[in-house]
């Protein structure tokens, strides 16, 4: 079924703005990995506004120095006026290795095809919709079923936030594949010094990157790592509240302070080697709209690898998107030529009206444990 014309126009709009999710990178690891107990103890109060809920269970692999995940949501609640739960438009499974002094960054495509976990009936749309669906749970409840990675802990951030950081650390410095034209803002090919405004600009574009979102993913991540790298030179501690208390209305997670001082102990050596990754998908319209599809080769070796981060033992894929592929043979051998069946699973059009309706028809998850439990999949 076709989409309504005001929703495609206003999802354009959100899609500029982006979302990015630099600032959530920046406040889990700014002074949790990188500055340490002393820092952090002077930013509680910022630290507990972020805050909202936690797991005992997840705090339990902090204090016992496990590797841990943490999902990053970048929303677009606030856009326009909006005033509803919005969409997470950037995606990216952490994980935080303290035995293997690594953090690894997945990022899932905004359009991925994923089964909404939670909800009583069987639904697949968009992954970004879990978080308007039903909030954090949900989007962790989805991305733990995609992958069969247990996903401990999320924090979202929505738009106004990156600017802010980027002027607070006097901006930064990107080598750029290619001239970007973003209204008056100019980004030539090579080394370029950004504002936030700019900065903005440079992890938002699209359409102008030969490879897409994808493009526009690898622009996001190299941008955290630079500003990791920053952030590791500031010696101020006024300087370091000053950042954190400015974005902090901006930011929700369910890191509590504790677990923020264990991680301070434990996994501030994770940011010294920071590996970049991506779900590659392949492009299908479904019920009127642009979808990804990732194959099963694809999916199961991300899982692979984030269980590894996650010393986890590897396991074969079996669930809803992975059923869904298997009866959809033909598509992967030349996607131009046949569609992609969901089956009647997918039922949304994506009307501003269709997540409120869908919210109630939800269920609890449980993703905190290192194997996911009670999750519904598809018959």
């Amino acid at each position: 079924m076709p989409r309504p014309a005001s929703r495609v126009s206003r999802r354009r709009h959100h899609r500029r703005w982006l979302h990015i999710i630099l600032m959530i990178v920046v406040i889990l690891l700014i002074g949790i990995i990188i500055y340490g107990i002393n820092v952090y103890n002077a930013t509680k109060n910022a630290a507990n506004e972020m805050y909202t809920n936690h797991s005992e269970r997840a705090s339990a692999l902090i204090r016992d120095k496990k590797p841990i995940s943490i999902l990053l949501l970048g929303i677009d609640t606030g856009a326009e006026g909006r005033i509803d739960r919005g969409n997470s438009d950037t995606m990216i499974v952490v994980t935080l290795n303290p035995q293997q002094k690594t953090t690894t960054m997945v990022s899932i495509p905004r359009d991925l095809l994923a089964q909404m976990i939670g909800m009583k009936k069987t639904n697949v749309q968009k992954i970004n919709a879990a978080y308007n669906i039903g909030g954090s749970k949900m989007a962790k409840a989805t991305v733990a079923k995609l992958l069969a990675t247990p996903i401990n802990y999320y924090a979202t951030v929505n738009m106004g936030a990156l600017e802010k950081i980027v002027n607070a650390v006097g901006g930064v410095t990107i080598d750029s594949k290619f001239n970007i034209q973003a209204g008056n803002i100019k980004i030539t090919k090579g080394k370029n010094h950004l504002n936030g405004k700019a900065a903005l600009a440079y992890t938002r574009m699209r359409y102008q990157d030969p490879e897409g979102d994808y493009g526009r993913q690898k622009r996001q991540q190299q941008v955290i790592k630079v500003i990791i790298h920053k952030l590791v030179s500031i010696n101020s501690l006024t300087h370091y509240q000053k950042i954190l208390n400015s974005i902090s209305s901006s930011v929700r997670t369910d890191l509590n302070f504790n677990d923020m001082i264990g991680i301070a102990k434990n996994y501030r050596i994770c940011s010294q080697t920071i590996d970049s990754d991506h779900i590659q998908g392949t492009g299908a319209m479904i019920n009127g709209s642009s979808y990804q599809i990732a194959s099963n080769d694809e999916l199961n070796r991300v899982s692979k690898k984030l269980r590894k981060q996650l010393d986890l033992k590897p396991i074969k894929l079996n669930n809803a998107e992975t059923r869904l592929n298997d009866a959809n043979p033909n598509y992967f051998l030349d996607p131009k030529l046949y569609d992609y069946d969901t089956f009647g699973y997918d039922e949304t059009y994506y009307s501003y009206t269709n997540y409120a309706d869908h919210s109630s028809n939800t269920e609890q998850t449980d993703t905190t444990t290192n194997e996911q439990t009670n999750i519904t999949t598809m018959q």
